[in-house]
């Protein structure tokens, strides 16, 4: 699994004009699901976005994760995350997950942010979403569950 991790001042997805998640400050995760990926990739990245220390103390350090502030998460499936640009001019998308795999990944990875006393808020998988949000720093890091 692939996540693009941007804290966020705020952040919200709407699908057909319609808001389907809305958060105040927190994480904006883009989340993108390959071959091969499986629960315990998707525990391995929630756990360690829970324990991110990416959020600011009074002294300016990075020393607070968003559990620690109590802020939310707004969680976005990704598929392009895993587009290949090397060839060519149009990105091949072949190292993305199945969609009803990647649905089923995605889908327990917010339960376990969830599950970890985070409020997550989500898009709708496969459907064509506007994201928009404020990138708090900036701050803005790529995880990998595989080496």
């Amino acid at each position: 699994m692939r996540v693009v991790v941007q804290r966020c001042k705020e952040a919200k997805v709407t699908v057909g004009g319609a808001i389907t998640g809305e958060i105040e400050e927190g994480l904006m995760l883009l989340v993108g699901v390959t071959h091969g990926d499986t629960e315990k990739d998707a525990k391995y990245l929630a756990d360690k976005i829970a324990g991110l220390r990416i959020f600011e103390d009074d002294a300016g350090k990075m020393n607070f994760s968003v559990t620690d502030t109590g802020g939310a998460i707004l969680s976005v499936s990704q598929f392009t995350l895993y587009g290949d640009c090397r060839k060519g001019r149009r990105p091949n998308f072949m190292a993305a997950a199945a969609p009803a795999e990647a649905e089923r990944l995605y889908d327990y990875f917010n339960q376990e942010l969830r599950a970890g006393g985070l409020r997550v808020e989500t898009g709708v998988f496969g459907a064509m979403m506007d994201v928009s949000f404020t990138n708090w720093g900036p701050v803005t890091l790529i995880l990998d569950s595989q080496t």
